[in-house]
C-alpha cells in the first residue's frame, strides 16, 4: 500500500456510519481501513491482475530459503529443530 497522504470529507446518513463502524468492529479493522479496501474493490487498486500475478509467481519460484512454509511444513520443521536443540526434553521420534 502506498503512503496515505490525502485526506477526504464525505457526507453519509447516521445508518451508514453505523453499519461501517459495525462492520469495522467485526473485522477488527478502522472505517478507514474499510472505506479504503471499498474504495479498491470498486474501482481497482494500485496494482494491476497482471503485476499481483507476477508477484504471486516470484514468491512460488524464490529459492528455498525464501519461499513460504505450509502451516503443516512449519509445524513439522519446528519438531525438527525442537528435537535437536533440546534432546534431552524432546528425545527424537521415530520416522515413519
Amino acid at each position: 500500500m502506498s503512503m496515505l497522504t490525502e485526506c477526504l470529507q464525505v457526507l453519509i446518513s447516521p445508518q451508514q456510519k453505523r453499519r461501517l463502524e459495525a462492520e469495522a468492529q467485526t473485522r477488527g479493522e478502522s472505517v478507514g481501513t474499510l472505506v479504503r479496501a471499498a474504495i479498491d474493490a470498486r474501482y481497482g487498486s494500485d496494482t494491476t491482475r497482471e503485476e499481483r500475478v507476477a508477484a504471486v509467481e516470484r514468491m512460488r519460484m524464490a529459492p528455498m530459503a525464501a519461499r513460504f512454509f505450509t502451516p503443516e511444513e512449519l509445524t513439522r520443521t519446528h519438531g525438527e529443530e525442537i528435537e535437536i536443540e533440546y534432546p534431552e526434553i524432546f528425545p527424537p521420534r521415530e520416522k515413519p
